[in-house]
């Protein structure tokens, strides 16, 4: 543990629209994957806390899931999962992409934002009570001269304790969006071991992998209704090599709502279950931290999304 005098270490949610870049900025700030992303909308469906540790700061980004108009109930579980971590943080990044003009759902989540966290002072003026941060994603594709204007436009809009421009697809200003962060979180100790990436475990990690592979593999329009459990990860014992060659035996269930929504999942002769073992094999086996076999159940949950026995046996408390 750090015994910097001037240490500052704290809780940073980030917060926008759905498909604005959150996830894909939190593994560009962390340099590695800590969120699946995904060009799909809602592709985050959990509080994810990443750790960022330095000599100086430490960091929890908490990739939330896009504020949205719910449709259903696990549309209203999403939402007060960013409420509540809202409530927790130091610091709040909203984030606003380059390539779309500022509309309603934007509106909204500012309109949020200014309910919890500001005020008007005596002319009138909208203050933050706590630092509110406007970050202009996905900025590659424009000129110096529209990013100026997006920014002045940016400024306007919410009144930004501070703005910065990025494009974590290119890592481009990504250690200037890190410095802001930094100065923004309040003087602490750090709070989590300087190794620990992550608050989820194995599972939870293994099974947003598992899910995050199957929106890559499906062009269907199927992830919403995807959902993926760990249900155990079994180690073999020290002097046994005989079962699964000394291997761990990770087993997952997926969840769709409907029968005919199997052969999707499976693909022709099972092959979208055989890429996603294949492209995942890696990855688990550093989690688990040796070789290991992934087997996949298809389960039908029908109506999960609307569900609250079921939300809650898939994780959605």
């Amino acid at each position: 543990m750090t015994e910097n005098v001037h240490y500052r270490s704290g809780f940073l949610a980030v917060v926008g629209r759905p498909n604005v870049g959150k996830s894909t900025l939190i593994n560009a700030l962390m340099g590695t994957q800590i969120a699946i992303t995904s060009s799909r909308p809602e592709t985050t469906r959990k509080v994810i806390r990443a750790i960022l540790t330095t000599e100086d700061y430490q960091i929890v980004l908490v990739d939330t899931p896009g504020i949205h108009r719910p449709r259903t109930l696990l549309g209203q579980r999403l939402n007060d999962m960013v409420d509540e971590s809202l409530a927790d943080a130091d610091a709040v990044a909203f984030l606003l992409p380059a390539n779309q003009e500022i509309g309603p759902g934007d509106r909204r989540i500012l309109s949020r934002l200014r309910s919890q966290f500001s005020h008007k002072d005596e002319d009138g003026n909208w203050r933050w009570t706590k630092p509110v941060l406007g970050v202009l994603t996905k900025i590659d594709g424009l000129s110096r001269s529209e990013l100026v204007e997006k920014l002045i436009e940016m400024d306007q809009f919410g009144n930004f304790t501070e703005i910065v421009p990025v494009s974590a697809k290119e890592y481009d200003n990504v250690e200037e969006v890190r410095s802001v962060f930094a100065q923004q979180m309040p003087e602490g100790p750090q709070m989590y071991p300087t190794e620990q990436v992550t608050e989820e475990g194995p599972e939870e990690t293994i099974a947003e992998l598992i899910r995050g592979a199957f929106l890559e593999q499906l062009d269907d329009e199927l992830p919403h209704s995807l959902a993926v459990t760990v249900d155990g990860i079994e180690y073999p014992e020290e002097d046994d090599d005989a079962v699964g060659e000394g291997r761990a035996q990770v087993f997952a269930s997926i969840y769709i709502e409907r029968s005919s929504q199997k052969p999707i999942i499976l693909g022709k002769g099972a092959a979208n279950l055989v890429r996603v073992k294949k492209k995942l094999r890696t990855p688990i086996n550093r989690i688990v931290g040796m070789k290991s076999t992934l087997t996949l159940h298809v389960k039908i949950a029908k109506d999960w999304q609307s569900d609250p026995k079921k939300l809650e046996r898939l994780g959605f408390n």
